[in-house]
């Protein structure tokens, strides 16, 4: 596949993960709302916006995202975009709070094949050595996306309530759809082996997880999107409780700068990789676990910030000095994303890469998006007889504790048999 066909797909791949990722952390700045017009509790909202949409992604996704390796994958993304299109709609359609978690759980049934069949095109089209910037690019389409999904979507919500919200984002998606559907799928730029597709899957999963490295790194991620989820599911709802900020401003300053900043850190963070792993193979985990140290570090500042003490400027609503916090944290707390994905893809034989991108996708959805909101929406709960408004403040201190288990994890990915090779070209052109 040429240069600039090559980067249009990526571009296509980006936007349908974009509106995937807006349709996801929406529901981020519906919290309240939806707790007012169906009177449930930050458990449930935590349960929505997380678990059952994760079990179902997790649970059913797992052989439907296979069909890639037997069918045309565009085609199977292209029938993924126009599926989840009719299901977020279906979310503004609901007249119950039970009726919203079944839409919600179709929401994750036809998004499902998205992300890992995305990643394996990408695997499949770029070089190993521009492998990490790639990811980097297609991962951080959503980030920004947050922007739109935290700011223009909190303007929106409260303008037009949540109902119109979710059938504009649906929409969005039906040209991406269309567009998918008249495109072939690509040539691999390393063909796999003959009889590679008829592979039974369960044999390479035991395979994959037996292997302590890379058990470790899909871990890793999950724990890393784990601690990613759960604030971002709850910040905009803690800017609110927290620092008395209205709904559309929490929103606003979540998105643009949280999202911009995340979305800087992916691309940055994916274009060091590829330059650092060429003289060192250990910069694959090193960087993220970087990442999550300065992460870590700031995030406990965002969440001691005082009450009150904002900063000196004039955007027509006070601002929290916390902010700041909130920049450098999300720029590097995403330095995991590109590495991890793109390290994968090298310690994996070709004929596994599929299976282990979809192991990867699913561990990380069930963990990450699964049970980051819903673990902190129940400490919240279990904190506020004590704690009051300031509950949600204390319950999203748990991301500190995980984030620092995605670190051991991490460390653990570097026994694996790729960073002993003497020679780096080696390791890196593995197809």
């Amino acid at each position: 596949m040429g240069g600039w066909r090559r980067h249009g797909l990526l571009l296509l791949l980006a936007l349908m993960y974009a509106d995937n990722y807006v349709g996801r952390q929406i529901i981020a700045v519906m919290i309240e709302p939806i707790k007012a017009e169906y009177g449930v509790s930050d458990t449930l909202m935590g349960l929505i916006s997380g678990l059952a949409f994760a079990l179902t992604y997790a649970l059913l996704g797992l052989p439907i995202a296979r069909l890639g390796s037997r069918l045309s994958r565009t085609r199977l993304l292209a029938i993924s975009c126009l599926m989840w299109s009719l299901a977020t709609i279906s979310c503004g359609l609901t007249t119950g709070f039970i009726l919203l978690v079944v839409a919600r759980m179709a929401v994750a049934l036809a998004e499902a094949p998205g992300t890992p069949t995305a990643l394996s095109i990408i695997a499949d089209i770029y070089l190993p050595q521009q492998r990490s910037f790639a990811i980097s690019c297609f991962t951080a389409a959503p980030t920004f996306a947050a922007i739109a999904a935290l700011s223009l979507g909190a303007w929106f919500v409260a303008q037009h309530g949540w109902r119109v919200t979710f059938f504009g984002i649906g929409l969005l998606m039906l040209p991406v759809s269309l567009l998918l559907a008249c495109l072939r799928d690509p040539k691999p730029v390393h063909p796999l082996p003959e009889g590679a597709s008829n592979r039974r899957m369960i044999d390479d999963i035991r395979a994959l997880w037996q292997d302590v490295p890379i058990r470790s790194l899909i871990m890793a991620t999950a724990l890393a999107s784990l601690a990613g989820t759960s604030l971002g599911m709850w910040n905009a709802t803690f800017l609110v409780r927290t620092h008395g900020m209205a709904l559309e401003h929490a929103g606003l300053i979540a998105g643009a700068v949280g999202g911009t900043c995340a979305g800087f850190g992916i691309l940055f963070s994916g274009w060091f990789t590829d330059r650092m792993a060429r003289r060192n193979p250990h910069s694959y985990w090193r960087i993220p676990l970087f990442g999550h140290v300065v992460a870590v570090l700031t995030l406990i500042g965002y969440l001691s910030w005082p009450v009150g003490h904002d900063l000196p400027i004039d955007v027509g609503f006070p601002v929290p000095g916390a902010i700041i916090f909130t920049a450098l944290s999300g720029f590097f707390s995403v330095w995991w994303a590109a590495a991890s994905f793109s390290l994968l893809t090298h310690l994996v034989r070709p004929e596994q890469r599929s299976t282990a991108l979809i192991l990867q996708s699913m561990t990380t959805t069930i963990v990450g998006i699964g049970f980051g909101p819903i673990l902190v929406g129940l400490l919240s709960d279990l904190l506020t007889p004590w704690l009051g408004s300031e509950s949600l403040r204390y319950a999203l201190f748990a991301n500190v504790l995980i984030q620092g288990s995605a670190i051991v994890a991490l460390k653990r990915t570097s026994r694996h048999p790729f960073f002993k090779t003497r020679a780096l070209e080696t390791g890196l052109n593995q197809p």
